[in-house]
């Protein structure tokens, strides 16, 4: 138990088949189908109830933070939960019924019961006039407030001169509920992986950040890694900010962070840097995207968007970036009813954790050598090098990843530097170092642990 906050386990049993079971587009896409109708919000019951959908995939432990429990310049906000809300004719027949979409309510909705005149009424309202159908996503988290969400033509057909509102929620002490996943590497050093948990029945911004982030759990959790990994699935800005308030003697350990959203639409690949823009996790996702083959986007940091305003703050200053596809706001269904899982690709999610799997492969295999024979360019086929890289498509690159390795391996280069001089994919480099490893020409230096 950490720190004050209490833990919490789930006892399900798990329903895959485990690590070497890879997770599919179409997997993801039933895991997001599987939570897209659980309620969420910056705290309650569907919060938990997530992460219970969660431990059957990973061993993601729950974390509790009291009510009241101050975390830098924000406190804690009351636990809300609610149990029905619509609005209803006089007669009882109900207009907008929180039963049957849960963007219906204005989160943190106070309680109330009783017949509203439809001039105030319309005050508490919201709808997207542009996309009639839509309901749009509102909250008032931090406000005494109440209202619903609805479509346009639902609004339209709201004639009466007086309706009956019932909000049937909860506004007590409790606690922000978030989930927390260590798989431990060979040593402290630590990347971050987190994503928000707070938003209900929004498939790209919330669920596709949480379905990847819990399938590249699963892709290196076996066998151990050589650096750690610490998975957040939090609440939005306050589960973040508890999390670094009630852990501030482990920031030192992270030196690589990314928070994920917005993994499962067809818009391309975008990664937004962190407040330092040359850490090495801006190289390494720069790097591997240059290499992917398809389009992306790379952008400089800005203190407005996901969690990573709050890892980039400058008393914490971690070097945490932001990937991501469309960018939040960038597509009309953002935050609106329209985001539901037939907006998602599975192979926009497949393609989003195999550029993930490419980061933690270079932050895994980044290391440095030393020639053991600098004195000119030693006889490659005298050791059967040619033929170790042989079979390969494309067997110009891989001489040259030879030649790269062997010229800059003087102590002074690690393999991302390689692979950035050399303009070739780190894998090229990789692979090349392991195959001159393997003889008397290359040898590890002794800092390569982290």
């Amino acid at each position: 138990m950490e720190r004050g906050i209490t833990v919490a386990r789930n006892g399900s049993d798990k329903t895959y088949s485990g690590p070497n079971d890879p997770p599919s587009g179409s997997g993801m896409l039933q895991l997001v189908e599987e939570l897209y109708p659980i309620f969420r919000s910056i705290t309650g019951s569907g919060v938990r109830q997530t992460l219970g959908v969660l431990q059957k995939y990973i061993p993601v432990e729950m974390r509790e933070v009291p009510s009241g429990t101050q975390v830098f310049d924000w406190t804690v906000p009351q636990e809300w939960n609610i149990r029905q809300a619509f609005i209803a004719t006089l007669d009882g027949k109900r207009i907008v019924d929180f039963a049957a979409h849960n963007l219906h309510i204005v989160h943190y909705s106070e309680p109330m019961d009783r017949v509203v005149e439809i001039d105030e009424l319309r005050r508490h309202l919201h709808t997207i006039p542009d996309a009639p159908e839509w309901v749009p996503y509102r909250t008032s988290y931090y406000s005494k407030s109440w209202g619903f969400c609805l479509s346009q033509k639902q609004l339209d057909r709201m004639t009466e001169p007086r309706y009956r509102v019932v909000i049937d929620s909860s506004l007590q002490d409790g606690h922000l509920t978030y989930g927390e996943l260590l798989v431990q590497g060979r040593c402290d050093e630590t990347v971050l992986v987190s994503t928000h948990i707070c938003h209900p029945s929004l498939a790209n911004d919330n669920l596709s950040g949480i379905a990847v982030a819990t399938a590249l759990a699963r892709c290196i959790s076996e066998p151990q890694p050589r650096y750690s990994y610490r998975f957040l699935f939090v609440p939005g800005t306050i589960g973040s900010l508890s999390w670094l308030a009630t852990n501030e003697d482990k920031l030192q350990n992270i030196k690589y962070g990314l928070v994920l959203s917005c993994l499962g639409d067809a818009g391309d690949v975008t990664y937004k840097r962190s407040r330092q823009g040359t850490a090495p996790i801006d190289r390494i996702v720069s790097h591997v995207l240059r290499h992917d083959g398809r389009p992306s986007k790379i952008v400089p940091f800005t203190p407005f968007g996901y969690d990573e305003r709050q890892y980039c703050s400058p008393g914490i200053d971690l070097p945490v970036g932001c990937l991501m596809r469309t960018q939040p706001g960038g597509y009309p269904e953002y935050h609106t009813s329209a985001d539901n899982p037939e907006y998602l690709r599975p192979d926009s999610l497949a393609h989003s954790l195999a550029i993930l799997q490419q980061i933690v492969g270079v932050i895994e295999g980044d290391a440095s050598y030393r020639n053991c024979s600098p004195k000119g360019e030693p006889q490659l086929g005298r050791r059967g090098l040619y033929r170790a890289m042989g079979g390969q498509s494309a067997v110009g690159d891989q001489h040259m990843a030879l030649l790269w390795v062997l010229n800059l391996s003087d102590g002074k280069h690690s393999m991302l530097d390689i692979a950035e001089q050399a303009g070739l994919p780190f894998a090229s480099i990789r692979t090349a170092a392991t195959a001159l490893a393997a003889t008397d020409l290359l040898a590890p230096l002794s800092n390569n642990s982290p």
